[in-house]
C-alpha cells in the first residue's frame, strides 16, 4: 500500500525529497549543519554559525509549516536509515562477478555518505605519484610536491557518487546506491533511469538539459559548493578521464536504474568487441597489450590470416588510433599499442567525425 502511495505522490507532482512528515529537530545532527554552513559561505554569506537550526532549515524549504521534509532528515538527520532504510550506499571491491574481497555498508546522512565513500575509494584505488616536468618553472617549494595519480580521477568519481546520492529514486524503497570497484573498471549504480527527454547520449553534450528528481537535496548539495551547475556534472566527468588517458565512461539507463562505468584499461576483451573489431584483431591486440609489440608475420601465425588480410587488418588498427606503426618498412616493421592519451583524443575525433 506504501509503495502504491508513493507511486500516485510521484504523479501528482511531489517530489520524494519536499514530503513532509511526523519528524522532530531532535533528529537533526548539529554537526552536520555545521558543516553545510561552513561549506554554503561563499553562495550564502548571510547564513552564520550561529543561526537557529530551525531558521535555516526554513530557508531552505526542508521545514514547512512547522514540520520538516524527507530532505531534511537524510540531508542532517543523525539516523536517516531509521526512517528510510535503503537510503545507503553499497561498496564492495570485487576480484570476479563472485568473487568479493572486501564488502562495506555507508550509512548516516548524504554528507556522512559521500565522506565516508570517497575515504573507502582511496583504500580501494592504487595512486602513483608524478614529480613536475617543468622544474624551471616551478617554484622550490613547488618542484619539492608530488602529483598524485588516481587509477581514475578521484573528482570525477566523487561527481559520479554525488549524482546518484541526489538523482536517485529515492521513491523505490527497496534497492540502494551499489559501487562496485573491480580491477579494471568501476561501477556506480543507482535507482532510477533518466527522465523523460533526456538521453544518455545528451550526458556528453555541453550545455544539456538537467530534469531535478530531488530539488531540495541538489539545492544543499549547489550551496555546499559541491554542484557547480545543474547538467554540468556528467560533461565534468567525461572531460577528467579524457585529461588523464583514460576511456570515457560509459552511461546506462535501463531497467530502472542508472549506471556510470568508468574503465581503467581501455582495450579490455568486451570493450575491443564494442569497438567493432573482428576476432583476429581483438586476439593481436591483447596479444600486443602482453608482448609489447607484434609484426605482420607474427599477426598471420597467430590468427591463420593470409599476408593481404593481415595487412589489412593492421592497417585498421591504425586508423582507429589503437596501434600505431613503427620502424621502417619491410621486416623492421612492427606495431604496438599507441600511448593511451594520444589514442583517446583520435578515436574521440574519429567519433565526433562520423
Amino acid at each position: 500500500m506504501a509503495v502504491e502511495l508513493e507511486a500516485l505522490i510521484g504523479k501528482w507532482g511531489v517530489t520524494w525529497d519536499s514530503v513532509t512528515g511526523d519528524y522532530s529537530l531532535d533528529e537533526i545532527d548539529p554537526d552536520t549543519v555545521q558543516q553545510f554552513v561552513r561549506l554554503s559561505k561563499p553562495r550564502l554569506p548571510h547564513v552564520t554559525a550561529d543561526e537557529p537550526v530551525e531558521s535555516l532549515l526554513r530557508k531552505l524549504d526542508l521545514l514547512v509549516d512547522g514540520k520538516l521534509t524527507r530532505g531534511a532528515i537524510l540531508l542532517f538527520g543523525k539516523e536517516p536509515q531509521r526512517r528510510f532504510l535503503m537510503t545507503q550506499v553499497h561498496m564492495g571491491r570485487f576480484k570476479t562477478g563472485i568473487t568479493i574481497l572486501d564488502d562495506k555498508l555507508m550509512r548516516g546522512n548524504l554528507f556522512r555518505q559521500l565522506e565516508q565513500v570517497m575515504q573507502v575509494f582511496r583504500q580501494y584505488l592504487q595512486v602513483r605519484y608524478e614529480i613536475p616536468s617543468e622544474m624551471g618553472k616551478a617554484s622550490p617549494l613547488e618542484a619539492l610536491q608530488r602529483r598524485e595519480i588516481w587509477d581514475y580521477p578521484l573528482e570525477a568519481l566523487r561527481e559520479a557518487v554525488i549524482n546518484a546520492l541526489i538523482h536517485r529514486d529515492y521513491f523505490d524503497p527497496h534497492r540502494e546506491i551499489s559501487i562496485r570497484v573491480y580491477d579494471d573498471r568501476v561501477y556506480v549504480w543507482s535507482p532510477g533511469e533518466l527522465p523523460p527527454g533526456i538521453t544518455v547520449e545528451d550526458l556528453k553534450k555541453t550545455p544539456h538539459d538537467s530534469s531535478l528528481r530531488n530539488p531540495l537535496l541538489a539545492q544543499v548539495f549547489y550551496f555546499a559548493g559541491w554542484i557547480e551547475r545543474w547538467g554540468s556534472g556528467t560533461t565534468m566527468i567525461v572531460e577528467l578521464c579524457r585529461q588523464q588517458g583514460l576511456p570515457e565512461p560509459d552511461f546506462r539507463s535501463e531497467k530502472g536504474r542508472f549506471e556510470v562505468i568508468f574503465y581503467k584499461d581501455p582495450y579490455t576483451e568486451e570493450r575491443l568487441r564494442e569497438m567493432g573489431l573482428n576476432e583476429r584483431q581483438v586476439k593481436a591486440v591483447l596479444w600486443v597489450k602482453e608482448g609489447g609489440k607484434i609484426t605482420n608475420k607474427e599477426y598471420q601465425e597467430l590468427t591463420g590470416a593470409s599476408k593481404p588480410t593481415a595487412t589489412r587488418d593492421l592497417d585498421t588498427l591504425v586508423t582507429l588510433a589503437i596501434l600505431q606503426k613503427m620502424g621502417t618498412t619491410g621486416r623492421g616493421t612492427y606495431y604496438q599499442l599507441m600511448d593511451s592519451q594520444t589514442a583517446q583524443t583520435a578515436q574521440n575525433g574519429l567519433t565526433n567525425g562520423s
